[in-house]
């Protein structure tokens, strides 16, 4: 993309020169006319960094072929690589779901491994195309680190887990103990705040990798470790013995997470928004990935519009009009990638609560497809 530099000149400098140039050789004085006036020059240059703008995203992605999602996949249930070096998560899931709706592909895909500490500069660089891992929704990273949220996916809180031997069962008796924590998240602002706010003393021991936090835990290198409470789900899935720890009956915090854009493109954040709705849609009325072509035809005019057979919704997102129908057919609503990943008969299990629809007294929803 091209961005303008404004070139100022002086008339006065100008006049002075034109008059240098055009008068005689036996003129050697050429006295100055005080005149004031400047003029802008635009001039076309070109800019440095990463595509942005309206359109820019998608044409990339388009033009390279498949999509750049970068992750954490050491989480059980969330994004995680398999002894066959394939990705799975619910994660994964929506990354998928994504460059299933562009490409009719969902595995288009390069996944980039990203920590807490790089993540952030990784979009903004140009080095993601999307950002799907536990990354928490706030106003200071929505407005300080050109980064874009959009539809939450997992509504989580922040939770503590100690060993079973310990008995604790409130913070307070975790005063003046220790807790792992990973730094640069909002999981250590918020032990902060937590244990300020009820007067208690702890010792944070802090790391820079998931990895290592939790290998401190399982070291015994302190009393307690926390994050988002789907993540302490996920871990101690990982502990040599998970049934000697557990997740304490707390939540310090709200922790909205999502898929996150860079700032610039609104075409490419109403594409990931979209596919997201499209899949809580979905769920809503009742279309899996198994019977979807048996609501073609359905005669319902919101249905038809979701699956391509009516008004060029495809089209306003600048994708093919089957986007949403690809997207679900080959990944699944919205209920499907969640039971698949979280639900009952998986190692991680998360109970939905407020990730049920809306209609099942949860918090996920989807605007009209209209």
């Amino acid at each position: 993309m091209s961005r303008k530099i404004y070139v100022v000149f002086s008339l006065t400098m100008v006049l002075g020169l034109l008059l240098a140039a055009c008068a005689p050789e036996t003129v050697e004085v050429v006295k100055e006319v005080p005149v004031e006036v400047t003029r802008i020059v635009e001039v076309e240059v070109e800019a440095a960094g990463p595509a942005s703008g309206y359109g820019a995203t998608l044409a990339a992605i388009q033009d390279r072929g498949y999509l750049i999602c970068g992750g954490a996949y050491a989480v059980p249930g969330f994004g995680y690589i398999q002894e066959d070096g394939s990705h799975v998560g619910f994660d994964i899931d929506i990354c998928r779901a994504i460059t299933a709706a562009i490409f009719g592909d969902p595995d288009a895909i390069e996944y980039s491994d990203q920590s807490s500490k790089t993540r952030f500069t990784a979009l903004a660089n140009g080095e993601l195309d999307l950002l799907s891992r536990t990354t928490t929704w706030t106003l200071t990273r929505d407005t300080e680190l050109a980064a874009n949220f959009t539809h939450t996916t997992f509504y989580d809180g922040q939770g503590m887990m100690v060993r079973k031997a310990s008995g604790f069962t409130e913070l307070e008796e975790l005063d003046g103990g220790s807790v792992c924590v990973t730094t640069g998240t909002t999981t250590e602002l918020n032990l902060a705040d937590q244990f300020a706010s009820r007067g208690l003393e702890y010792e944070p021991i802090l790391f820079e990798e998931a990895d290592d936090t939790w290998g401190a835990y399982e070291e015994g290198r302190c009393d307690a470790v926390t994050t988002d409470k789907s993540g302490l789900a996920a871990r101690r899935t990982l502990l040599a013995v998970p049934d000697d720890h557990y997740v304490m009956a707390v939540t310090m915090s709200k922790e909205p997470l999502g898929p996150v854009v860079r700032h610039g493109d609104d075409q490419w954040y109403d594409i990931v928004d979209w596919v997201v709705y499209a899949l809580i849609f979905a769920e809503e009325q009742g279309i899996t990935s198994g019977n979807i072509d048996t609501f073609k035809g359905s005669g319902n005019p919101n249905i038809a519009k979701m699956l391509g057979e009516e008004g060029e919704m495809g089209a306003k997102l600048g994708l093919s009009n089957d986007w949403a129908y690809n997207a679900i057919k080959l990944v699944g609503n919205y209920g499907e990638i969640y039971g698949r990943h979280l639900g009952p008969d998986t190692p991680v299990f998360i109970p939905r609560g407020m990730n049920e629809l809306y209609a099942n007294g949860g918090l996920m929803y989807s605007p009209p497809i209209r």
